[in-house]
């Protein structure tokens, strides 16, 4: 019976260190640059954008991992996409009027705007495929 304790008290240790390397790893994701195909949006440019044609908004903020992990995601869509697709970026900790005007609750938050008004919403990260898979039936 003794031995089982000890068993689980390993597994329960090695969890635990798991969990703790994760959020170690994921804390201290490097920024990654912006493509200078992404538009950064505040409150002055963001209504003249959305007019624009068809945008993905994404909400982030600097603290946020998942966000992090969005950013190559974004710039790679943001290139390649080029045209029919223009990719913005709101920093909610700047411009929390926004965050709030869009009903942002979840970061990361895409959403998608076509002629100012909302289309499609997606919460938390997604990989470039499930990204572009859920985007491409509203680009033209």
């Amino acid at each position: 019976m003794n031995i089982v304790f000890i068993i689980i008290g390993a597994l329960v240790v090695v969890f635990l260190g798991m969990i703790v390397y994760s959020y170690y790893k994921m804390k201290n994701t490097p920024d990654v640059k912006n493509s200078e195909q992404i538009k950064i949006l505040t409150p002055k440019n963001i209504g003249f954008q959305m007019k624009q044609g068809t945008i993905l908004i994404d909400y982030w903020a600097a603290w946020c991992a998942p966000c992090k992990m969005m950013a190559p995601v974004l710039n790679e869509i943001a290139e390649e996409q080029n045209g029919r697709l223009t990719v913005g970026k709101v920093n909610v900790e700047q411009y929390q009027q926004l965050a709030s005007k869009y009903k942002i609750k979840n970061l990361p938050t895409l959403v998608l705007f076509q002629k100012g008004k909302e289309v499609h919403r997606i919460i938390g990260f997604k990989n470039k495929r499930t990204l572009m898979k859920e985007i491409e039936p509203f680009l033209n």
